[in-house]
């Protein structure tokens, strides 16, 4: 059998000739070849497999960029990987299923404020001023109710504009909210922390800060991140990133362009496309969620230098091995420093128990 039209290609795949389109300029399928008269696409029947693969994982809703990593492994690996995929999804919808009906036991007037009483945190903070840099813009914080870490851009305003982020924050400490009013508390205060930041700027300089944030109520934990500092989890002995970096090379990734493990040594990986502080606009584009915190769980907050250049393997080990929250902390640090440690390193551990 000869090449085959896009449409035709379209028709046997069951996929559209848009989708064959997008997925030629993302890179995931690209034709076998272009008529150098018409422009049409061709495709090899031979592509069908591929093409009927990356169909199905669309519509279990996987990321172009998690389908392109899919497409170059091995079957048994990508099976693999695509159950890990589906126990994420899994686990987002399960926690969504839970926050909807916590909002409709409020809304119907037969909810509950969670106990107080049945969890507390044990924390630690680290913040390093690293092997390289001759100040420190990055700034921690833990309590029993909030935890946070903040990287100030690096130069003159950079410490102030962490600390200010958080100080923001602090404030929202003392504040008594049944668990489903978490969310709309951080997320005024989010907005406080970029005004906050905001009002640092002098003349032509516009000091700016990630952030990334816990604040407990009960067992229930509201979360809000941006930039590319980031929160962890280790629950029953697996690793969880429960943020997206805000960064330039992640929109890179995201719109397939490209590869994940091309994101450590790009040139521009550090440029931020969200942080506090930043452009004219009165509120900032935060992302915020809310999860349930059990007994056994252990959170990790840090900034990039410490995420940027350890990896994900040696801080899961890190975070598992035997010893508390000061213990797991001065791991961590120890591997900044072990590669260099070339960044401000800043993180908080903390673990939930039961009481």
């Amino acid at each position: 059998m000869g090449l085959l039209t896009i449409g035709g290609f379209a028709r046997a795949a069951r996929l559209t000739p848009k989708a064959l389109r997008l997925y030629d300029e993302v890179g995931l399928l690209r034709p076998a070849a272009v008529d150098p008269e018409s422009g049409y696409r061709l495709y090899d029947p031979a592509q069908l497999e591929r093409a009927r693969l990356i169909a199905s994982l669309r519509r279990i809703g996987m990321p172009l960029a998690e389908i392109r990593a899919v497409c170059g492994l091995r079957p048994e690996a990508a099976a693999e990987a695509v159950d890990a995929y589906w126990r994420r999804v899994a686990a987002d919808t399960a926690e969504r299923g839970r926050l909807a009906t916590l909002l409709v036991g409020n809304l119907s007037g037969k909810g509950s404020v969670v106990d107080h009483h049945t969890l507390a945190v044990r924390h630690a903070t680290r913040c390093e001023i690293g092997a390289a840099r001759d100040s420190n813009e990055d700034a921690a914080y833990a309590d029993e109710r909030l935890l946070a870490v903040a990287d100030g851009m690096r130069g003159p305003g950079g410490a102030a504009a962490s600390t200010a982020a958080i100080d923001a924050l602090r404030a929202l400490e003392p504040a008594d909210v049944p668990a489903a009013e978490l969310l709309a508390l951080l997320a005024d205060g989010v907005d406080e922390a970029h005004r906050a930041v905001r009002g640092l700027a002098v003349d032509s300089h516009e000091p700016v800060t990630t952030l990334t944030a816990l604040l407990r109520s009960g067992s229930r934990v509201a979360l809000v991140h941006v930039g590319d500092s980031r929160a962890y989890l280790l629950r029953d002995g697996e690793l969880h990133r429960l943020t997206r970096d805000h960064t330039y090379v992640q929109s890179l990734v995201d719109a397939g362009r490209l590869d994940p493990e091309a994101v450590a040594a790009h040139p521009q990986r550090a440029v931020l496309v969200r942080a506090l502080g930043a452009g004219g606009e009165e509120h900032v584009e935060a992302d915020l969620a809310l999860r349930d915190a059990r007994a056994g769980d252990r959170y990790l907050l840090c900034s990039d230098g410490l995420s940027a250049v350890v990896d994900p393997a040696a801080v899961r080990e890190a975070l598992g091995g035997v010893g508390g929250p000061d213990v797991a902390a001065d791991r961590l640090v120890a591997l900044a420093y072990a590669v260099g440690a070339p960044d401000n390193v800043a993180c908080v551990v903390a673990d939930v128990v039961a009481v």
